[in-house]
């Protein structure tokens, strides 16, 4: 009883920052762990009741792992996991390094008026819809009208068929990811910069220490505890794709599908003509399960070489 009781005297001393967390519990009630009952439907042949929602999922044949076999049988198998985890590993890579790069140079502005400009131009792009994006760059990349098209006529070089052409769109895919998605990363780092100690970066400077010397001995090790744990939360997500960079941006052009068809990609189309929602279902809990043993054992690798820096 007096166990009880000393749990609502918690709960009644901290009843202010329970009220503040509650809008974002009730959230992740509704939308992240409520849906996880409907992971039934990936072992299941799901098919539609006038009853409803529920009654589908009760009156749904078990397959077992159907859906699973379906799902890797095909010949595009190897290339949706083979693009999915090479662009996710190339994001994690350059975004780490670029972000970094960028929220140091910001730290390192005198003038805090230019730098909050320049910090406001890279943040932009992070509130750009995919298909808003997907347009500009088809303004740059169009056979007709393309920018790129125009000057490379004007050199006296023949026009390409970008939307057909494979070859340039891993580095198409790849640039356009880093420019909407970089200033954002930058922020977080460049918050985590203002607020180490300047007594530090003041005792190296009069030891004689350049910018370069006191960045590489005083700002990348403060950085690395965040790196870490940022990098750890991505490589979680390694097997999901922006779904609206690799189908707005690419205009679901065929001709690209052996470079820009990924799980996500993959497993819509088959959502919008076979209509396999046990498939998709699938694809989703695949995803998840791997995404989970691999923050599991990056984590478990980073607290075996550095305890401080895990995530948990």
């Amino acid at each position: 009883m007096s166990a009880v009781r000393r749990l609502f005297k918690d709960l009644n001393a901290n009843k202010a920052m329970l009220l503040m967390v509650l809008p974002a519990t009730v959230w992740f009630l509704i939308f992240s762990y409520l849906p996880m009952a409907g992971l039934v439907i990936a072992f299941k042949e799901y098919r539609y009741s006038r009853d409803g929602f529920l009654a589908s999922i009760l009156n749904s044949a078990w397959v077992g792992f159907e859906n699973f076999k379906f799902l890797f049988s095909t010949n595009d198998a190897w290339i949706i996991t083979r693009n999915t985890v090479f662009y996710n590993v190339v994001f994690i890579i350059l975004g780490l390094l670029l972000a970094v790069a960028m929220a140091i140079v910001l730290s390192e502005i005198v003038n805090k008026k230019f730098a909050k400009v320049y910090q406001t131009g890279m943040f932009l792009p992070h509130f750009l819809s995919w298909v808003i994006v997907g347009y500009f760059v088809f303004s740059f990349l169009s056979f007709d009208r393309g920018v790129l098209n125009q000057l490379m006529e004007a050199l006296g070089l023949e026009r390409m068929q970008w939307y057909a052409d494979p070859e340039p769109w891993p580095f198409i895919i790849v640039f356009v990811n880093l420019w909407k998605s970089v200033g954002y990363s930058s922020v977080i780092y460049l918050a985590a910069i203002t607020g180490f100690d300047k007594s530090l970066y003041e005792a190296a400077m009069i030891d004689g220490a350049n910018k370069w010397q006191q960045i590489r001995r005083i700002t990348i090790p403060l950085l690395i505890p965040l790196m870490t744990i940022m990098t750890l939360l991505n490589i979680g997500r390694i097997f999901y794709a922006d779904f609206g960079l690799f189908f707005q941006v690419p205009r679901d052009s065929g001709a690209l599908y052996s470079v820009t068809n990924v799980i996500d990609t993959y497993v819509y189309r088959g959502l919008t003509t076979t209509g396999e929602i046990g498939m998709s279902t699938a694809a989703g809990f695949y995803q998840s399960i791997i995404g989970f043993l691999l923050v599991i054992t990056s984590n478990y690798i980073v607290r075996k070489i550095n305890k401080d820096n895990a995530l948990f």
